[in-house]
């Protein structure tokens, strides 16, 4: 049987999925993120593989430009369509409504959506990041967290960044209740610092590199408060399309030597996406995207989601402690990365 005759199963659920929630991969948009989700927002039919794309995963960036999918999946009569994840929460939102079948996220926010009942597996790793830090404009005598004290601050719930500022909150002596937290994406955030609506801002790259080139302040880093750039799938396509998946984990593997051997241009191609000045989007390849990281889920990543974990239901944002640990048990597989053939993956 084909990839396309038993993608079949799936299809009118995926096209009523895809209409329903097209809106999501435009909310909070950046430069570069409405004429491609816009065109990704039809209805899908027989033998559609959804997939998104972000500008904090460099590496579905490459795959989706060199169009090695589109290449590899022709033969078996499937169709690649490609959707613009804003944030991890919207990529969360397309995965758990079904409008992608594979969506980029930060290591959190796959667990907080895995708590919660998102039906996903991480399937691949995507990147180590430095993608998170707390930022201030100038002059704003912010200096420390602890100055963040009854101050604002804009942040996407559900994503990295939001977690950061807990984190860093925590690690302060502060609480959630001693900040306002506007929650804002990402680009929106940046946006509403600049103009003094809030005080500061829990950013993300590249955006966060972009501002930094416009003068504000990281103010506060620290690079174990970030996890791992996961690539996640439904547990439905993963039942349903095992090949498929398998040619998903190839092309990230495919991907993940070519930005090696080519930082140069995945800079460039990041710039071209994001709207970027290619100096900035170096930054961001160069020096705070660790591409060259195993990409194999396992006892690495699951010790930092049970280290994040407790502070998702001191939160809220999941009931029980039950929940994170169920997450954290089923969360992870490797087996498609263990098996990963980056040859059998064409050039277009």
């Amino acid at each position: 049987m084909s990839l396309a005759s038993r993608f079949s199963r799936r299809s009118l659920f995926g096209a009523a999925a895809v209409a329903a929630s097209a809106s999501l991969a435009l909310t909070g948009c950046v430069a570069g993120e409405d004429s491609e989700a816009t065109a990704a927002a039809g209805a899908a039919g027989d033998g559609v593989l959804n997939i998104d794309f972000a500008t904090y995963n460099p590496l579905s960036l490459i795959i989706k430009e060199k169009g090695w999918l589109e290449a590899t999946l022709a033969e078996d009569g499937v169709e690649v369509n490609w959707i613009q994840s804003a944030g991890s929460n919207k990529a969360n939102e397309a995965l758990r409504s079904g409008a992608v079948d594979v969506g980029s996220t930060a290591g959190s926010a796959a667990l907080l959506a895995r708590a919660n009942g998102s039906p996903i597996k991480t399937i691949d790793l995507y990147s180590q990041p430095e993608w998170s830090a707390l930022v201030a404009l100038p002059e704003s005598g912010i200096e420390k967290v602890e100055d963040l004290k009854g101050k604002s601050v804009a942040a996407t719930k559900g994503t990295d960044p939001y977690f950061f500022l807990l984190q860093s909150l925590e690690e302060a002596g502060l609480t959630p209740e001693d900040v306002t937290v506007q929650n804002l994406q990402h680009a929106d955030g940046w946006s509403a610092l600049n103009n003094g609506s809030v005080d500061a801002w829990s950013g993300l790259d590249p955006i966060m590199a972009g501002a930094e080139q416009e003068g504000a302040e990281l103010f506060y880093r620290n690079l174990d408060f970030n996890t791992y750039g996961f690539l996640n799938a439904t547990e439905s396509f993963l039942e349903e399309e095992p090949e498929l998946a398998q040619t998903v984990v190839n092309a990230y593997e495919k991907a993940r030597v070519w930005a090696a051997e080519n930082p140069e241009e995945t800079a460039q191609i990041l710039a071209d996406v994001a709207g970027l000045d290619l100096e900035v989007a170096t930054t961001v390849i160069t020096e705070r995207s660790n591409l060259d990281v195993d990409p194999a889920p396992g006892e690495v990543q699951r010790a930092v989601l049970e280290k994040i974990g407790p502070a998702f239901v001191e939160t809220g944002d999941v009931a029980s402690q039950k929940q994170i640990d169920d997450a954290v048990d089923t969360l992870l597989v490797d087996s498609l990365v263990l098996k990963a053939d980056p040859s059998a993956i064409k050039e277009s």
